[in-house]
Parts: structure tokens; C-alpha cells; sequence
């Protein structure tokens, strides 16, 4: 059974294979059978873009792939709140100030417009969506809860992560087995695990 992630973010393609480490699980991307499609999020929370994700992926698969016919489908969506922001960037977090602008850019700016607030806490979410065919689609929330920090540190992990503490260090800090124990994406995904490996024993049966 494949089990076909639908992001074309390589830094999350990266983090669910290592995460879902199963050598009996065949994980691929979607762009790896021939998909290059956009997916309008149109959602208001991480949950019901995850889940749009998922089903319009789904959707596409069974119209226009007839050869894939055993398949998980694996959707993320994830985000950075941020409490002296009101809990932006959160669902807009790929596209906050510019999709297009790079994100140690980002993070600068970010620093800056709370330099001087003294509420730093901020908390990374992940809703993590599965759909297979003639099911219906489940998702799962992973919350990991910090702060944000004074400066940027670490060249380890991607997006918002050097500004992102959980304790002394920021998530760019960590090494990726490190990260990967107490992320907000290994929650969800070790929350969902446990389903994908069961459609995957039924699948071989």
C-alpha cells in the first residue's frame, strides 16, 4: 500500500519519513507519481485544511490515477501561533508576510515586531488528515507548547524554527532525532500511526 504525502515542503516530507520509520510502509510524494497540483487551503483551522488536503487529493487520484488503486493519503498542515500576535501567523504561516519571502527574513521581522513584549509564549500545531478510498477521513491535532525567542539560533530544521524555544534551545537547535520526539508533527503523526499500520496489515492480509 503506498501512502502518498500531500506537500511539496521538503523540510515536512522529510520530518513524517523519518517520524513514520517503518521500512514496510512505502512513503512517497505526490510529485513522485506524476502530481503537481495546488490545493487551494481554504479552511479556518489546521484541522479543516489538513483535511481539504487530504480529500482533494483523494479526489484527483481516483479520477485521473486509475493504476493506484491501494492507498493512504497523509496531509499536514501546520503553523506557529504566536500569543502577542494573536495567534498569527498560525493558519497563514506559509504565506505570512510574503509566501514568497525567505524565511530568515521572516523571523527577523517577526522578532522585531515583538522585541518588546513580554508575552513570548507561542506554540507550535499540527493537523495531520488521512483519507483512503471509500472511508471516512480522519485527522489528529499536535500541539507543542514554548516560547518565542530573543534571537535566532540554529541551522537545523526549517521555517519559523530558530525563533521557535521549547526550554533553552530552539528547534533549530536540536538535532532531528531530537526534534522529531517532541514536535508538534511527531504528536500527530504517532497519534495517527498506529491507523495507517493497521490499513496496511488489512491491505496484506
Amino acid at each position: 500500500m503506498d501512502i502518498i504525502l500531500a506537500s511539496k515542503n521538503k523540510g515536512k516530507v522529510n520530518e513524517i519519513k523519518k517520524i513514520l520509520g517503518n521500512p514496510e510502509l512505502h512513503i512517497i510524494t505526490m510529485q513522485e507519481i506524476g502530481i503537481d497540483i495546488d490545493i487551494e487551503e481554504t479552511g479556518s483551522t489546521f484541522e479543516e485544511n489538513a483535511i481539504i488536503k487530504a480529500e482533494s487529493l483523494k479526489k484527483f487520484i481516483l479520477k485521473n490515477k486509475p493504476d493506484i488503486n491501494s492507498f493512504i493519503i497523509l496531509a499536514d498542515d501546520s503553523g506557529l501561533e504566536i500569543d502577542a500576535l494573536n495567534k498569527m501567523p498560525g493558519i497563514y504561516s506559509a504565506r505570512y508576510l510574503g509566501e514568497d519571502t525567505p524565511y530568515d527574513e521572516k523571523n527577523e521581522q517577526i522578532l522585531n515586531k515583538i522585541k518588546d513584549e513580554k508575552n513570548r509564549a507561542a506554540r507550535f500545531v499540527c493537523a495531520v488528515a488521512l483519507a483512503q478510498d471509500n472511508e471516512e477521513t480522519t485527522v489528529v491535532k499536535g500541539i507543542v507548547e514554548g516560547h518565542i525567542g530573543d534571537v535566532a539560533e540554529g541551522s537545523n530544521g526549517f521555517g519559523y524554527d530558530p525563533i521557535f524555544y521549547v526550554g533553552d534551545k530552539a528547534f533549530a537547535q536540536l538535532d532531528p532525532e531530537e526534534k522529531n520526539k517532541i514536535s508538534h508533527r511527531s504528536i500527530a503523526l504517532n497519534k495517527i500511526k498506529q491507523e495507517i499500520e493497521i490499513c496496511n496489515a488489512i491491505e496484506n492480509l
